[in-house]
């Protein structure tokens, strides 16, 4: 059960990636993926696209999506698996986090230009597949393209990160909704690379309770941005909250992202996957 090569966290251009559903699906399947799930930010548009390029391909699938919350002040991002897509209430919930984006993209557009660095927003737009979904990625694509940046990493570092000069906060969801949609849909929730907030640790302690007690199941432990030290950390804390262990590389594009698909290594043996609890919704080829 450890040893399935699965990859439950990528996206495609219906959020932020930048190759088609189809095209990721078939990068999965190259790189010899059993299990996939594409989790594009706030939106399932994707997902009978995905699901029909797995099947196609022989890959065993799982619907998904990445869930923008705010906790403690910062943005955190929950992983939905295995749901029913076309779920009424997860649709409406989806359709409410991604309004005012475009409101605080626009934001992030006259900040920039404070800096020297002017029509951000409208440079952005030419990187949108979904103009509902734009993000800060659109924009480091635009500045990396005008030359201010070497890449995408170094304009968040520059320019996007919390305190520097492009960066606009923006209210998601509760940590309660976003559990409570993914779950009301038959589908489990997960906690995506927790390594990345940089919280305090009762500030982490805290986000994994609540989101236990909101119904929560499952936490990343390998996944593209974490060290060998977080897999070892992150399987602990699965272990010590009763919660199951999910694998996904957070791919999105080809030359952007830390891992590709399928490359991650294999789940610490002590933890139980996240698929042994979704046998039932797994869409088989």
């Amino acid at each position: 059960m450890h040893l399935i090569n699965a990859d439950l966290h990528c996206h495609s251009n219906v959020s932020d990636g930048t190759l088609t559903p189809e095209a990721v699906a078939e990068r999965a399947a190259a790189n010899g993926v059993a299990l996939w799930s594409l989790t594009d930010h706030d939106e399932v548009g994707g997902q009978h696209r995905a699901h029909a390029a797995a099947a196609s391909l022989g890959m065993a699938y799982l619907p998904g999506a990445e869930i923008s919350v705010t906790f403690a002040g910062k943005t955190v991002h929950i992983v939905g698996l295995g749901f029913d897509p076309d779920d009424p209430h997860l649709l409406q919930g989806l359709a409410d986090t991604r309004n005012g984006r475009e409101r605080r993209a626009r934001d992030i557009g006259a900040e920039l230009a404070k800096v020297g660095i002017p029509n951000a927003f409208e440079g952005a737009l030419k990187f949108v597949g979904n103009p509902d979904l734009i993000s800060r990625t659109h924009f480091a694509r635009y500045i990396v393209e005008i030359g201010v940046c070497a890449d995408p990493h170094d304009v968040f570092r520059r320019y996007l990160a919390e305190g520097k000069p492009g960066f606009v906060p923006h209210s998601w969801a509760r940590l309660s909704d976003a559990v409570r949609w993914i779950t009301g849909a038959g589908g489990v929730a997960v906690i995506a690379h927790p390594g990345r907030y940089d919280f305090t640790p009762n500030e982490e302690f805290a986000l994994f309770s609540e989101f236990k007690a909101h119904g929560g199941r499952g936490v990343e432990v390998v996944t593209g941005s974490h060290t060998v030290a977080e897999y070892a950390r992150y399987a602990d804390m699965a272990i010590e909250f009763d919660l199951l262990a999910s694998r996904g590389s957070d791919f999105h594009d080809p030359s952007e992202s830390h891992t590709d698909l399928g490359a991650l290594p294999d789940l610490p043996g002590k933890v139980t996957p996240v698929w042994a609890a979704l046998q039932d919704r797994i869409l088989r080829p």
